[in-house]
């Protein structure tokens, strides 16, 4: 091997750089096939110019979201890595908030791809596998649209556990009916805003839960709109919750096309919705891959292994 290259960090770098029991490093250097020492207020990393220049790109990215304040997981440490071996490099972060985990950004190319749809397109349709930030990060793009003034509210919009959302044979009002069906988009909400500016939001009216059916006849203006989990909708719930688009508003439609919970599969409005829409002025397509999934590495294992047992029995996941 060529002689150590030095790479001076921040303390909180170093660390994170390293990892618990080393793992973080364990990982680029298998990736790269090289060796990384933490001798102190820093790191040495030995290998040929090639390996050495993708490694260090690794811990650069690394170090950047330790010194942001964010706890750095082995799963940002393989996002690092995937980054580094495509040779893409950190998106900026778009207007996007920050939440108490420090600066919200786009983690991989794929993710960086969704949030240029989002500011450029009025309409964005986010496809894809669990864990890999679709909702989130279209929750992150609606509070910094409302925390600049960009829109007047933030309007949340998502199927019941049944298709027909029989949301009256539940105790409570609309609130208590709905909550536990928006558990992700309010923990995402509240890790952006922080639970009180969330709560004050939500008591202004600011930020509103709207189950699909309850859309009806409604046009929302100056919002930015999430449907989530929108392979849940029936083909006439897409088409009506499309329609509501008014003056001034966006609209980001989320959803995993291999969860559809419906009876009748084939009724998925998401599906349907894409494949008439695409292509058309203001409408922008992303399609996330298992390559995007940052939540956890069992995730991406997981949705690897059903993708390979759909295309060994010839179907659709």
């Amino acid at each position: 091997m060529s002689r150590p290259e030095y790479i001076p960090l921040s303390d909180a770098a170093a660390r994170a750089v390293a990892g618990p029991a080393s793992r973080h490093a364990a990982l680029i250097e298998d990736a790269f096939n090289v060796l990384i020492e933490t001798p102190g207020g820093g790191v040495s990393v030995d290998g040929d110019a090639k390996s050495r220049a993708g490694a260090k790109q690794a811990v650069s990215a690394v170090a950047a979201m330790a010194d942001s304040g964010r706890d750095v997981t082995e799963a940002d440490v393989r996002v690092a890595i995937g980054n580094a071996r495509s040779g893409a490099g950190k998106s900026p972060a778009g207007g996007l908030p920050t939440g108490r985990r420090g600066q919200v950004s786009p983690r991989t190319p794929g993710q960086a791809r969704y949030l240029d749809a989002l500011n450029r397109c009025e309409l964005v349709f986010g496809l894809g596998p669990a864990g890999t930030g679709k909702t989130f990060l279209a929750v992150a793009h609606g509070a910094g649209l409302l925390l600049r003034g960009e829109v007047d509210r933030l309007i949340v919009s998502r199927p019941a556990v049944e298709a027909g959302e029989r949301l009256g044979f539940l105790p409570g009002d609309m609130n208590e009916k709905v909550d536990p069906y928006m558990a992700p988009v309010w923990e995402a909400l509240t890790d952006i805003l922080g639970v009180e500016q969330f709560r004050r939001r939500r008591e202004k009216g600011e930020i509103e839960v709207a189950p699909i059916a309850f859309l009806r006849g409604r046009t929302l203006s100056h919002a930015f709109i999430i449907v989530d989990e929108a392979q849940n909708t029936t083909r006439l719930q897409m088409k009506m919750v499309l329609t509501r688009i008014g003056e001034g508003s966006r609209m980001a439609v989320t959803g995993d096309p291999s969860q559809i919970d419906l009876v009748n599969a084939a009724d998925s409005g998401l599906a349907h919705a894409v494949g008439l829409l695409e292509g058309v002025q203001g409408v922008g397509v992303n399609r996330f891959s298992v390559e995007d999934v940052v939540r956890h590495p069992m995730v991406e294992r997981i949705v690897r292994a059903y993708d390979a047992d759909a295309a060994k029995n010839g179907r659709a996941v």
